[in-house]
């Protein structure tokens, strides 16, 4: 269900609602209307509305979506909102004034009838926070820098980034103690503070925090919440992958637990300290903990009401006087997990089969019996293979110039077999990754060499060559390509449209001789991948699915890829993490029972994922029917080592999961 409020339907609960808390605090009519401090204030994608007691809505800014709302401490007629046109300031809920000063953009690339065109934007602000002491000092972060107002926004000063040349930032803050102090939440660093009136130096902070069981990485910590209690403020912060509480004890730098519910994983996001209480979201509801004894209190008032908003227009956050003022974000915890059967592409479970497996009538029996004994119901094929070879006989004379056709499947025979036994179709599509296209038209398409003046070819120590050939992400006809591969699978009957190796080359002792000709107009990764899916999801109407590292599923990071969850979300349906056990360190979460690490990394990597997409899209891992030479599949590879990973993803509650064996052979798999 997605949070909204449709008036016609919800007026009568609003009105009962906003009712109740007027009664409690008091209001004061001015010319028929409520003042502006009582109306209940909603951020939706659609931009920032109100809600008077009437139930009337009243558009306040629609230039955009709104994911926070900000009051600014003693100027009760001052607000600020971060939108995806940056930061906003109003004084009177009707006209704003955009403070972006200083603070980054980037550069979309559109690609439309062969002409190409440049749109600026914004860079996606993770996160922003009013100092309450001084409102004029704010700090807000994009995915990898931290920036600094001291005149409420007019100008923003970088303070740079970590010391790791790494995006995952999630939450900041700030605080006098008594100096200024900075303070930011990273996804694989965690906590680190930095006093600029100081030093320059960022400095890590995490003693007391939980960590991901078997290593030394503090898990991510959501939110923080600053309480000024007359000069000496006092920190709260939480956590995103379980539902911990802790308070800064800033003297001995260390966190000190004040809740937790003990479960081993959830959420709490968007702390906010008001009248006593810490209010904080979690799936399903809205709870507080009291300032004085921190035990949990549920708030079903609060919670109802928001739910009661239902309809079409998503929220995202919501200012509430009840009858003090709460201001809560993140509201799409309220509907988490969600629900997704009314999409087609919910719920299949599936294999990988090889085209030269489906090209033989022998084999192909063979996978639908498997098929139908293991009980599933979906079939992943290549349409553009590894080797960049198309494996279908396109219709497209573009595509016969551009691509290499190799030992084709017909799928006017292939595509009815599979209706007939009600079995779901999808074709992945290497993007990036291709051996053909890189070496046609002298190199016009590959990650160039500028040393060389060939194209790049990763290189191990030894100067021997990675069996990989790239093309540059950058270049626009190369998205168009993809984009006619896609809409010609899909119109002759494939039912979804899957995209793989859609990232930048990672591995190579040489990667910094890799020269990106098509790269424009100061565009980065993030640019480039959001480019081309922009580009594929206006020209392609099926559902599209997108593989990512496990990695970039399981923290808030895009790193050396581009591959960013929260910024790919909006343009993609599916998401489908490789969280192969084999392919992270072998010590990772194989504490005791240690059999049980399969399970471990596919439940909490599906619930990761679902949590940094915000629940936006179905999560279809990719799962593990293959041995490797490493340890602990040494140790404990087997047919329970397999099915362990599908018990992992079903009680996780997700949408499905897709077997891999690269060469088809799935007698590992278990019956259904």
């Amino acid at each position: 269900m997605n949070i909204s409020f449709k008036m016609i339907k919800t007026s009568v609960i609003i009105c009962i609602f906003i009712g109740l808390v007027f009664s409690c605090s008091g209001h004061k009519v001015v010319d028929g209307s409520i003042e502006r401090k009582r109306l209940t204030i909603v951020g939706s994608n659609e931009g920032l509305f109100s809600v008077d007691l009437a139930g009337k809505r009243t558009d306040l800014w629609t230039g955009g979506s709104v994911k926070k709302i900000l009051s600014v401490p003693n100027e009760e007629d001052t607000w600020i909102i971060l939108t995806s046109e940056g930061v906003l300031i109003s004084k009177d809920l009707k006209n704003w004034e955009k403070r972006n000063n200083g603070l980054p953009e980037k550069t979309i690339k559109v690609y439309e009838d062969g002409t190409k065109s440049f749109l600026t934007m914004m860079q996606d602000i993770k996160d922003i926070a009013i100092n309450p002491a001084d409102s004029k000092v704010m700090v807000c972060a994009t995915k990898d820098r931290i920036y600094l107002t001291r005149d409420q926004g007019q100008t923003w000063t970088d303070l740079g980034r970590l010391r790791y040349n790494a995006n995952g930032i999630k939450a900041v803050t700030s605080a006098f103690l008594p100096e200024l102090t900075v303070f930011v939440s990273h996804s694989l660093y965690g906590i680190h503070y930095l006093q600029p009136d100081l030093d320059n130096t960022w400095t890590f902070l995490n003693e007391g925090i939980e960590n991901i069981e078997t290593t030394t990485n503090p898990d991510e910590v959501s939110c923080f919440a600053v309480v000024q209690q007359g000069s000496k403020p006092e920190i709260f912060v939480s956590q995103t992958f379980r539902r911990r509480v802790y308070k800064l004890d800033w003297e001995q730098k260390k966190y000190i637990p004040v809740w937790s519910d003990g479960n081993p994983f959830g959420t709490v996001d968007s702390l906010y300290y008001s009248g006593g209480e810490l209010y904080f979201v979690r799936e399903g509801k809205i709870a507080s903990i009291n300032y004085s004894d921190f035990i949990e209190k549920d708030q079903p008032d609060i919670t109802k009401a928001i739910r009661g908003a239902s309809g079409d227009t998503q929220i995202n956050c919501i200012v509430i006087n009840a009858p003090q003022r709460i201001i809560l974000n993140e509201l799409w915890l309220l509907d988490e997990p969600r629900d997704y059967t009314a999409h087609i592409a919910d719920g299949k479970e599936g294999i990988f089969i090889p085209i030269e497996q489906l090209r033989d009538r022998n084999a192909l029996n063979t996978h639908i019996n498997t098929i139908q004994r293991a009980g599933l119901n979906m079939i992943v094929i290549d349409g553009k293979d590894e080797m960049g070879r198309l494996r279908f006989t396109p219709n497209n004379p573009v595509l016969r110039e551009m691509g290499t056709v190799f030992q084709p499947l017909d799928l006017e025979t292939f595509i009815p077999e599979m209706k007939k036994h009600g079995i779901y179709t999808v074709a992945r599509i290497v993007v990036f990754k291709d051996h053909q296209l890189v070496n046609k038209f002298g190199g016009k398409y590959a990650v160039w060499n500028a040393r060389t003046s060939a194209p790049w070819i990763g290189t191990y120590a030894n100067g021997s060559f990675y069996n990989e050939r790239w093309l540059d992400p950058y270049s626009e006809e190369v998205w168009e390509y993809i984009a006619l591969i896609s809409i010609e699978l899909y119109e002759r009957g494939i039912d979804e449209i899957q995209f793989d190796y859609i990232r930048f080359p990672t591995d190579g002792f040489n990667l910094r001789d890799a020269h990106y000709r098509w790269q424009e107009n100061d565009m980065d990764m993030e640019s480039a991948i959001l480019s081309f899916l922009r580009h594929v999801r206006l020209r392609v109407n099926a559902p599209i699915s997108i593989d990512i590292y496990g990695a970039n599923g399981w923290y808030r990071t895009g790193a050396r890829t581009g591959q960013e969850v929260e910024l790919i979300t909006p343009w993609v349906d599916i998401i489908c993490p490789m969280y192969y056990p084999s392919h992270f360190d072998q010590p990772f979460l194989a504490h005791n029972p240690p059999e049980l690490r399969p399970w471990r990394i596919y439940y909490y990597g599906t619930l990761r994922t679902a949590r940094i997409s915000r629940g936006q899209v179905i999560i279809r891992s990719w799962t593990q029917a293959f041995f490797i030479n490493v340890s602990y599949d040494r140790e404990f590879y087997n047919k329970d080592y397999v099915r362990r990973q599908i018990e992992g993803v079903r009680e996780a509650g997700t949408g499905g999961y897709t077997y891999w064996n690269s060469v088809g052979r799935y007698d590992d798999i278990p019956d259904k």
